[in-house]
């Protein structure tokens, strides 16, 4: 594996991590609060291939409830 594609692959698992951390009794909201936004700004591109070549995150469909 391509160390581009390990370090996206190892920020993703630690922000899904964070996130079952999230839902658990007693979670430290601190600690989530300051970790999350760390771990999401750090991510690295996705390697080539992850994403259709013609994505555009700018046209992503409305979300349930939001006009269109």
């Amino acid at each position: 594996m391509c160390s581009a594609c390990e370090d996206f692959t190892r920020t993703v698992v630690m922000l899904g991590r964070l996130a079952l951390y999230a839902h658990t009794v007693d979670a430290d909201t601190d600690f989530i609060a300051a970790v999350g936004p760390s771990l999401a700004a750090s991510l690295p591109e996705p390697p080539p291939g992850v994403l259709p070549t013609d994505y555009d995150p700018g046209t992503a469909p409305a979300y349930p409830g939001e006009a269109s």
